[in-house]
């Protein structure tokens, strides 16, 4: 009988969290538990572990995501039980699900099948507050700044130019653009406001690179929110907010400790969006990781595109963290969409369009091998429809640019699906064969990282500065920011900027259309094509399915 991933996650048989740590030989004075089965790791532990040597690190990438699926994360959960399964001191570490896609069209964040993080309920939902504190944090900063507006204005703010908005974690684009402060003069001064959704809050982004308290505390700082009438910026740290935002957050900046079906220690901390933030779990969450063991799993959300080149030329770089292997998954059926075929038809076999859609994981493969300098495997999470004659045809297109084919049946089988890819990961990572570098150097402008990225990692023939993006540039390089990594904010569904271009598209150009300083966070966000900060939910959203019973079981969730 076929069983849904809740029903799964909810017959399983966890151990108490106080075991899990154990086996990672956390101390008990680091464990701080959240009920049985989850718990937070105090971060001084990483103080404790100073000389400990670390693991190595493995990072799970994909191809551009389709209506098929590509199970990344169940990808990466697999191989962390495999890697187990095979005698390995082995830790995951992901993000947190945001409540907006869980509620809207992608679902919940834990995995599937038999390669789940659990409790996979607790983890889709609420989890341990982490994402409730950061949007408490980002808008208490909007409240003190338009309080200090209101009681004087002492720092001269320019209502027009205040560019902190206040967020939430829910697809709302009813909430997109609004006017505030309407009414009598004691609710405030009115003006044009806006929300984003919580996992593209500048909070999120600091949370998750921020080294210890001190420096979120520092960086929370240096956020700019708003700009003077003669156009001086204005930082959290004018209104003195950085203390009482770090209070907020002292105990998310705690990474979380679960585990997986086979009892694999799993890191869940932090989760930014890869196609409007950075894309990657805590710097803290995988740093504690690799002290703990001899083996990390992590992942950086969509595809190399936008996922692994920000974990390259941002966390990578901020942090000091290099993957030692690199994990790149797609799917048959994946890739038959790419070549153009409707979902209704995927399980039929058609090297036609196999043919048409294959490019688009060859260039995910020369971006993570050529301009990350990363060895790789392609995993291809394997469906019962998918033919020998076409994962003949995947390995052979991949065998061409030197890369390996490792079949992974993790969704069906747990750790044991994914022996075959654990020991391609384990012989690449042996073999240390890694020219790791990256994309652009800081000291270029940001219009030339930004066309590096676009032309190198996209393909695209070249950048087109519409709307306010050019004077965003010069009025951030005046600023003196002109020396740090850049954010791109692209849909993942294409390697250009336009969703309906599937494949590798050519002869296509990327179109920027603002540029944002996140100065706490240490880069600037360009914004290309038509992205969202804040999305919608579908015509029918997957909160209409999400019920529970009187005895508190949640069903319809994923």
């Amino acid at each position: 009988m076929f069983k849904s991933d809740i029903q799964i996650a909810q017959e399983a048989k966890m151990k108490p969290i106080v075991e899990v740590a154990a086996q990672l030989g956390v101390p008990e004075e680091f464990l701080e538990s959240y009920g049985k089965y989850k718990a937070k790791i105090d971060y001084n532990l990483l103080n404790n572990l100073g000389q400990k040597p670390d693991g190595k690190l493995i990072l799970v990438t994909a191809i551009n995501p389709t209506p098929a699926g590509e199970g990344k994360t169940t990808t990466t959960v697999g191989l962390g039980d495999a890697l187990t399964y095979l005698g390995h001191k082995a830790v995951i570490a992901l993000r947190e699900p945001s409540l907006g896609p869980v509620f809207g069209v992608k679902g919940g964040a834990a995995g599937g099948g038999y390669a789940q993080v659990v409790p996979m309920e607790d983890i889709n939902l609420h989890f341990t507050g982490d994402l409730h504190a950061i949007g408490a944090a980002n808008n208490l900063i909007a409240a003190m700044l338009d309080n200090h507006i209101y009681q004087g204005n002492a720092l001269n703010i320019d209502v027009r130019r205040i560019s902190w908005k206040r967020c939430l974690d829910m697809n709302d684009r009813q909430l997109r653009f609004v006017v505030n402060g309407l009414g009598s003069k004691v609710n405030g001064v009115p003006r044009e406001d806006g929300f984003d959704i919580t996992v593209a809050s500048e909070i999120m982004a600091i949370l998750c690179l921020a080294n210890d308290l001190e420096d979120l505390k520092n960086r929370v700082a240096r956020i700019i929110v708003a700009y003077t009438r003669n156009g001086e910026p204005i930082t959290a740290g004018q209104l003195k907010a950085q203390g009482a935002v770090a209070a907020l957050l002292k105990d998310a900046l705690k990474p979380n400790l679960v585990q997986t079906l086979a009892h694999t220690p799993a890191f869940i901390h932090g989760g930014p969006f890869a196609n409007i933030a950075h894309g990657c779990n805590s710097v803290m969450a995988t740093k504690m990781a690799l002290k703990l063991s001899d083996y990390v799993i992590t992942e950086a959300g969509f595809g190399a595109d936008l996922g692994a080149e920000k974990f390259v030329n941002i966390k990578c770089r901020l942090s000091g963290l290099r993957p030692n292997a690199v994990v790149i998954v797609a799917t048959i059926r994946a890739l038959k969409s790419h070549g153009g075929v409707a979902k209704a038809d995927l399980n039929q076999e058609n090297l036609d369009a196999l043919q048409k859609g294959v490019p688009n994981l060859l260039k995910h493969v020369e971006n993570v091998t050529q301009n990350y300098g990363l060895p790789a495997v392609v995993a291809i999470n394997r469906f019962p429809t998918d033919t020998e004659a076409e994962l003949k045809f995947i390995r052979e297109e991949c065998k061409k640019l030197g890369v390996k084919v490792a079949l992974s049946e993790v969704w069906a089988k747990g750790g044991a699906g994914g022996t075959e890819l654990a020991q391609e990961v384990l012989q690449l990572v042996e073999q240390g064969q890694n020219n790791f570098k990256f994309v652009y150097d800081l000291d270029q402008g940001l219009k030339e990282k930004i066309n590096t990225i676009a032309t190198k990692i996209y393909g695209a023939d070249g950048v087109d500065y519409v709307g306010s993006s050019l004077q965003d540039i010069e009025n951030i390089e005046k600023m003196g920011y002109g020396n740090i990594p850049v954010c791109m904010a692209k849909t993942q569904y294409s390697l250009s900027d336009d969703a309906k271009k599937l494949g590798r598209p050519q002869g296509f150009r990327i179109s920027i259309r603002s540029v944002r300083i996140s100065a706490g966070a240490g880069f600037a966000v360009a914004l290309t094509g038509d992205i969202m900060t804040l999305p919608g939910l579908p015509k029918v959203p997957a909160a209409e399915n999400i019920d529970v019973d009187n005895s508190g079981k949640i069903s319809g969730l994923f």
